[in-house]
């Protein structure tokens, strides 16, 4: 087994309740349990509104938590979400320059690298424009594009292998088979339980906010499929 990189014991991230003027907040993560190690892959599963997202703001370092333990090895995480944008007013270009320089590699590094980010994105003269022009499935593409060349030890990616045309979901898909068969540390949420199958050795399931069960993907998907066929009477 591989090292330790993150490890959450009893994790809760609270909100703003919109619709209460009082103060009171809603809990989106409630009690999460979980261990990534290196070189894993790990699948995060749950229906809508679980708290999925929120916990991979959480592994990220985006999200704080409000309670419960965080620890983390020196390792630097890559977020990959529609949800989660770059600077709108910057160029593509530029908002390469910052991931990478957020991920620690200095900036000749980065710019290095920046050819073989443009010509993956396949964004042509808008890779010059301002964030704000692009589609969202433009907005993919250059974010899938930076992660890919500038290597993150942990790639975290939420639900957004399905965004875009069919010829770039597979490059992208072929170029995360490359990256996940290279030993790299991967956690990926999705509601397609084919892909979790075939990218990830382990299975972590969510349900309003707390872990319900962490294991092979055989034994969670079992038990996930139990109570979505026998649900509990109200």
């Amino acid at each position: 087994m591989g090292e330790i990189v993150i490890e959450l014991e009893h994790v809760g991230v609270a909100f703003a309740s919109q619709r209460n003027l009082a103060g009171a907040r809603y809990w989106a993560l409630e009690d999460v349990n979980l261990t990534l190690r290196r070189g894993e892959r790990l699948g995060v599963i749950g229906r809508n509104g679980a708290g999925k997202s929120t916990l991979l703001r959480v592994i990220a370092g985006i999200l704080r938590p409000d309670r419960g333990t965080i620890r983390r090895a020196p390792v630097s995480c890559q977020l990959l979400s529609l949800a989660l944008g770059f600077v709108s007013h910057l160029s593509g270009r530029d908002n390469a320059i910052l991931s990478g320089l957020m991920l620690g590699l200095r900036r000749r590094e980065i710019e290095a690298r920046l050819p073989a980010i443009r010509e993956f994105s396949e964004l042509g003269d808008f890779f010059e424009r301002p964030i704000a022009t692009y589609s969202a499935g433009m907005n993919l593409r250059l974010a899938f594009s930076v992660a890919i060349q500038v290597e993150p030890d942990v790639l975290l990616i939420d639900e957004v292998l399905a965004v875009g045309d069919a010829e770039f979901q597979e490059k992208s898909a072929a170029a995360l088979r490359a990256r996940m068969g290279e030993g790299h540390t991967v956690v990926l949420v999705s509601h397609d339980e084919a892909q979790i199958r075939e990218r990830c050795d382990r299975v972590l399931w969510i349900e309003h906010g707390r872990s319900v069960r962490e294991g092979g993907r055989d034994e969670v998907f079992a038990a996930y499929h139990d109570v979505l066929e026998h649900p509990a009477p109200a």
